[in-house]
């Protein structure tokens, strides 16, 4: 069974993180997205608050094969220990890029896991506002 486990903080979960859900859920058996907990880091967002809500709009787009978890150890040891076969990484442009395939030597290193890249396609610029102005990223 092949399972891709999609890492990250999800706070929030954004239509370009349900982008590369969709897309990782026809290419796996079995997708598992993993909030990653970092008590270090303050959350927007309550984790088990995130999780149903992540829960109810994968249910809401019929996307029966992926499960959401969390864990606050590190991301090769929650993938290795459900079994999965490759890390899920979303990327929106080069600069994404070059992040993630810095994360992905040091994940194989560590786990002997490869990582797939999925494209944000048109979801690549998400806007946030910064005072009166429109700002994209």
């Amino acid at each position: 069974m092949n399972i891709g486990f999609y890492a990250g903080s999800f706070d929030p979960f954004t239509n370009g993180h349900m982008h590369v859900t969709e897309v990782s859920s026809k290419l796996f058996d079995e997708v598992i997205i993993g909030i990653g907990i970092n008590n270090s880091k303050k959350r927007r967002y309550d984790v088990n608050f995130m999780k149903s809500a992540i829960e109810a709009a994968l249910k809401a787009k019929g996307l029966n094969n992926v499960k959401v978890i969390s864990y606050d150890k590190l991301s090769v040891d929650a993938a290795k220990e459900n079994g999965a076969s490759y890390f899920i990484r979303g990327v929106r442009n080069g600069m994404d890029y070059d992040f993630e395939e810095n994360l992905a030597s040091l994940n194989e290193e560590l786990s002997d896991l490869d990582t797939i890249y999925i494209r944000a396609g048109k979801l690549r610029f998400y806007q946030f506002y910064y005072g009166s102005r429109t700002c994209y990223l």
